[in-house]
């Protein structure tokens, strides 16, 4: 059995609990190994007060859909005020930090760069060194391992909530990890300490932990949801359906103009390893075409060591856009930022051009190593596992 960074402090307690007052940024993944919401655990210590609460994007409940704000209310379970981190501000706030002298972190991560809980932790730690506050991360597992490194790292010019520092898409590190890492790396400054999972080795997955499984989001209903993401989550950049709005967000890929059979039989013939490929049909009820039927494909994995999801997704919209030129296009340029949304997701512009350039996928991912041999010497200093 793994041990959360929540469950260690629940048996040992932490020296900076005492006589604090508390703020928490947390969601429903906040709990034990037996279920305890860490809301409850810190609301009933006996060394410190809880007196605020923060919810990261999909809020504090984790009942809210992907990119919609939020706005203050007050938790009906404890009477406390809820300050949303994500709405008019992603950075906790002057008045939102009054009252507080300890900052604590309990998110579980996505494993990926684009996931917002990342940046929700490294904005906290700036506000926490703006106003001398220490900042306490609860660590968790990261949910596809910490051995396997993919993906481009950030350029700098493209940071946004979902990629703020050079990171790959795939970083293989704990929250506690990179919060080190930010702390060290990129001259936050917080007075920062973890609370260190027990138990748990780089190589295991969390299935193989033996921590209850709780949606990081309401779109990431499982971890075989979660273990393709970080590859079919570049379909958002697309005008395809990623398969929101569906039972299996993230396994479906399809639009209504897409060849079901064509585009199952291309992806097969690549031979990716760790992955399958079978022709679908559904119909999102949310998302990009809510109640239009689309063609495409699932995503069936065989073998989740093997599998490079980030390079899958490359490879993915460079069939789409083979086979269905007329009709395949990056979704548009946000307002009032301007950025393709592709380039947000891949942190750079590079990744766009050379897929409208035909440079073979292959050559992209080939591209990455040397970053990521660099990324992987950098952040050892800062893994504790």
């Amino acid at each position: 059995m793994v041990l959360s960074g929540l469950d260690v402090l629940r048996r040992e307690g932490h020296p900076w609990l005492r006589g604090r007052r508390v703020g928490l940024i947390t969601n429903p993944t906040g709990v034990t190994h037996d279920l305890q919401s860490g809301i409850d655990i810190l609301s009933r210590h006996p060394d410190c007060r809880l007196v605020a609460l923060f919810g990261p994007e999909h809020g504090l409940r984790g009942d809210v859909q992907a990119g919609v704000p939020l706005e203050v209310t007050t938790d009906p379970h404890i009477g406390l005020p809820v300050y949303s981190l994500y709405g008019a501000t992603q950075r906790p706030t002057p008045e939102m930090l009054q009252g507080v002298d300890l900052l604590i972190v309990d998110l579980q991560d996505g494993g990926v760069r684009f996931y917002t809980y990342l940046w929700t932790m490294a904005y906290a730690m700036q506000a926490a060194a703006d106003h001398g506050i220490p900042i306490l991360v609860l660590d968790r597992p990261t949910p596809l391992g910490g051995e396997i490194l993919e993906g481009p790292i950030l350029n700098p010019a493209f940071a946004s909530f979902v990629g703020l520092y050079p990171i790959p898409i795939r970083p293989g590190m704990t929250m506690g990890e990179l919060a080190r890492l930010f702390n060290g790396e990129y001259g936050i400054g917080a007075e920062l300490d973890v609370v260190c999972c027990q138990g748990w080795q780089r190589g295991l997955w969390f299935d193989q932990t033996g921590l209850p499984w709780v949606m990081p989001s309401p779109n990431l209903p499982t971890l075989d949801s979660l273990t393709v993401y970080p590859g079919t989550c570049l379909i958002e950049g697309t005008n395809v359906s990623e398969g929101r709005g569906t039972t299996r967000p993230f396994e479906l890929i399809g639009a209504p103009w897409v060849d079901a059979y064509r585009l199952a039989e291309a992806m097969n013939a690549l031979k990716l390893p760790g992955v399958r490929f079978r022709p679908v049909f559904f119909t999102p009820t949310f998302g990009k075409y809510q109640g239009e039927s689309c063609a495409g494909i699932q995503l069936h994995v065989c073998d989740r060591l093997a599998l490079r999801p980030v390079a899958l997704g490359v490879h993915l919209i460079q069939v789409l856009r083979q086979l269905h030129p007329e009709h395949f296009a990056w979704w548009p340029p946000r307002e009032p930022e301007g950025r393709w949304p592709i380039d947000l997701l891949a942190g750079n512009d590079t990744l766009r051009r050379q897929i409208e350039a035909n440079v073979p996928a292959d050559e992209i991912i080939a591209n990455w190593e040397p970053g990521l041999r660099e990324f992987a010497a950098r952040r050892r200093p800062y893994l504790l596992y």
